[in-house]
């Protein structure tokens, strides 16, 4: 079967040795690549960690270029994105690249995929070994027929002389090699020349999704694959006390019950049958738990736990008196993926293969690593798409899961499927945060002062290497224990991420208080604390702009320096019709904007709502969106992600809450934590991108989280005059402020 790749990883020169004459690259041809002295120059992108271009691009002997990524797909586009920037810069079709994803025996070590870095990081390294990799074709071209570079022309994989000589580019690379360290800079394509980048371009995702094929690590299914399903304790904290395997043994279809300490699971031929021996085998077993703790005075426990306290920005003010003061709250809210965590494991020859929709194959192997104690080089990650996500959530755990089970049965590939239950209770959850601001406006209406307190428990318990971050590996025999987090420094920030406003205020003290040990398990959550930061900032625009009279936009545009700021600022309000806006009965306009960790795209988003009363429901009638993300390599792609944001955020803005009690987590099932259904979609949803060829990748998938919750508190309050600041903005909560 064609993704059955064998478990054993080699070594770099083993690979390359075993690719000659199937896959090369191509070296200098006596024409120095020379290393000048801008070579102390930072690479760019991720050509920094990995500098040499073979790793990134190189060209079979069929013609066939492969592309290679540590960064994966997860719905954002990516693959279609890089496809695009390589086949620009070595000027052939699309359809002739072929792209391998994170794989830790094939491409670089990328890290995770997070954070809006995709295109900045790994699009800026496949664009410049792309283009130096043209221009050691052409080199070599150049040699090869005794002409000058300039007069050579290069196309869908051949280059021509003028006198009619050609040669593709497998013939010039043949016996060649690419092993050589890339450059500082480039000689990228001229914008106005491009031809794939910034033109439209299927996503190449898509059609397996559509149409029932292979497309998630869920569909995959291999030769003599077993089913596995693991027993998950009541709490986090919990020991077996009794277990009574025999008679779940002895089930149909069961091969294996797989106990390493409390860590239980279950196998079985067919799925189904993994199904009833996990239900028989909770039944017959007991556990020993620590209660964990109650939710009644969430933000009072927050601010009451031990907690580490930085100051990222303290430009001294003057202020004799704050003007207005507020509170903003943000619950536990999780990931809520559409399909449950899963993952495929092989054991086989000494060495395990996992296949997995973690964010991160590299850091994850090395936690995997740590829990099996065995060599890295015996243990392989491969990455297949997962169904939904964003961030942290129970991926990592349960590829552990997989490759447990898979050490306990050599030979046969197990898959493990999570059930709804286990990945509402044990992903890792957003952090409950809480945001205190303060400002004074001088008699202009102008912030002279500005004082912002976060408080918030980590955003980054990804596994990085450690297994104490893998859930199952608590369980063992030998356990695991979580090891203590620490922030995330700015200017990138995690709890603090967009706690700083982008806003010229000439007073202005941002303080983190960071909680390390918080009651739920908490990580990554797409945009991190950016969400409930730019809720807090943005919301606090607003009341402010109330209290000096002044409308939302102008008041923004007044304090913002920041040329791309304002012109998407100004492009979301046009496109809005926001000066033409005619206030009706029950509806309001709320606009807000936020340039992602201050240093990714800017964007802004304006929404028009209509609010019952008598039910606090509200309806969404409009969104317009206005985005700068840099140099756009496929605008349809750009709009996907804004879209998406601007749905997601809204769901977790109106309905996404996670609940809990000395029990356990209660929100186990989509009732008990409903998500935005099809029916609560806006009425229309634009999103405007302003284009700017030949500027750095800014990336866009998380830029629309924080400005949509914001822009929706701003519209309630217009409509109705009831300034919510706890999220979700549920109509129950809605209905009790409009009764107050």
């Amino acid at each position: 079967m064609k993704n059955a790749i064998p478990p054993r990883q080699v070594s770099r020169r083993e690979f390359l040795g075993a690719c000659a004459g199937v896959v090369v690259g191509f070296s200098l041809s006596s024409r120095a690549w020379a290393q000048a002295p801008e070579a102390a120059a930072p690479l760019p992108g991720s050509l920094r960690q990995t500098p040499f271009i073979d790793s990134w691009i190189r060209i079979a002997p069929d013609g066939t270029i492969t592309v290679f990524t540590g960064k994966v797909e997860l719905g954002q586009g990516i693959k279609t994105a890089l496809i695009q920037v390589a086949a620009e810069e070595l000027v052939v079709p699309p359809a002739r690249i072929a792209l391998v994803t994170a794989d830790t025996a094939r491409t670089p070590n990328e890290g995770y995929t997070a954070g809006s870095q995709s295109m900045s990081n790994s699009a800026t390294a496949v664009m410049n070994a792309a283009a130096q990799a043209r221009e050691i074709i052409a080199d070599l071209a150049a040699t090869k027929f005794g002409v000058a570079v300039e007069s050579l022309k290069l196309g869908d994989g051949n280059v021509r002389a003028a006198d009619g000589r050609s040669a593709t580019y497998a013939e010039l690379v043949a016996e060649q090699s690419l092993h050589v360290t890339a450059k500082p800079t480039s000689r990228l394509r001229d914008p106005k020349t491009r031809s794939v980048i910034g033109k439209p371009l299927q996503r190449v995702d898509i059609p397996a999704k559509v149409t029932g094929g292979v497309a998630y690590v869920h569909d995959l299914r291999l030769p003599g694959m077993l089913h596995a399903r693991v027993l998950r304790p009541p709490t986090y904290r919990a020991s077996v006390r009794s277990l009574a395997a025999a008679g779940v043994e002895k089930m149909p279809g069961v091969v294996k019950v797989v106990r390493n300490g409390s860590f239980i699971a279950v196998v079985a031929e067919r799925e189904y049958q993994s199904v009833r021996a996990l239900e028989e085998l909770t039944r017959v077993t007991t556990w020993d738990t620590q209660p964990l703790g109650s939710a009644a005075d969430l933000y009072g426990q927050l601010v009451s736990l031990p907690h580490d306290d930085y100051v990222i920005r303290d430009t001294p003010g003057g202020a004799s008196a704050w003007t207005l003061e507020a509170s903003y709250r943000r619950p536990y809210q999780m990931h809520g993926a559409i399909g449950p965590s899963c993952a495929v494991a092989q054991f086989q020859d000494g060495s395990v293969t996992v296949w997995t929709h973690s964010q991160g194959v590299y850091p994850l192997r090395g936690a995997l690593v740590e829990m099996l104690r065995m060599p890295p080089e015996r243990v392989r990650c491969i990455h297949m798409e997962g169904s939904g996500c964003y961030g942290h959530n129970g991926a990592d755990d349960a590829a552990a899961d997989a490759a447990l089970i898979a050490v306990a049965l050599p030979g046969r590939p197990v898959r493990v499927q999570w059930t709804r239950e286990q990945e509402h209770a044990f992903e890792p959850y957003g952090s409950a945060m809480l945001g205190t601001v303060r400002a004074a406006l001088n008699a202009q209406g102008s912030i002279t002062d500005w004082q912002y307190e976060v408080w918030s428990g980590t955003h980054a318990a990804r596994p990085g290497g450690s297994a104490g971050n893998l859930l199952p590996a608590w369980y063992l025999q030998e356990p695991f224990t979580l090891p203590v987090p620490q922030p995330i420094p700015q200017p990138e920030g995690g709890g603090d991420r967009n706690a700083i406003p982008l806003y010229s205020i000439p007073g202005l003290r941002v303080v983190h208080h960071f909680v390390p040990q918080m009651p739920l398990r908490v990580s990554a959550l797409r945009s991190l604390g950016a969400y409930a930061n730019v809720f807090a900032i943005e919301s606090f625009m607003d009341e402010l702009a109330l209290k000096a009279n002044a409308d939302p936009v102008a008041f923004r545009m007044r304090h913002l320096r920041d040329g791309r700021a304002q012109d998407v600022l100004r492009l979301a309000a046009d496109q809005f019709r926001w000066e033409q806006y005619t206030p009706r009965a029950g509806r309001g306009r709320g606009i807000a904007f936020a340039r992602y960790k201050n240093l990714g795209a800017y964007a802004a988003v304006a929404l028009e709502v209509k609010v019952d009363r008598e039910s606090g429901r509200i309806e969404v009638l409009r969104a317009v969106c206005a985005v700068d993300a840099g140099d756009a390599v496929n605008l349809d792609g750009i709009r996907n992600q804004m879209e998406g944001g601007i749905i997601q955020s809204l769901s977790w803005t109106m309905y996404e809450s996670v609940t809990y009690g000395p029990e356990g987590i209660t929100s186990r099932d989509w009732n008990s934590y409903p998500i935005l259904r099809f029916a609560g979609l806006p009425r229309t949803l634009e999103v405007h991108v302003l284009e700017r060829p030949g500027t750095p990748f800014l990336g866009t998938g998380e830029a629309a989280q924080g400005p949509t919750a914001a822009a929706l508190a701003n519209a309630l309050a217009h409509a109705t005059g009831a300034r919510i600041r706890e999220l979700p903005i549920t109509h129950q909560r809605v209905a009790a402020a409009l009764a107050d």
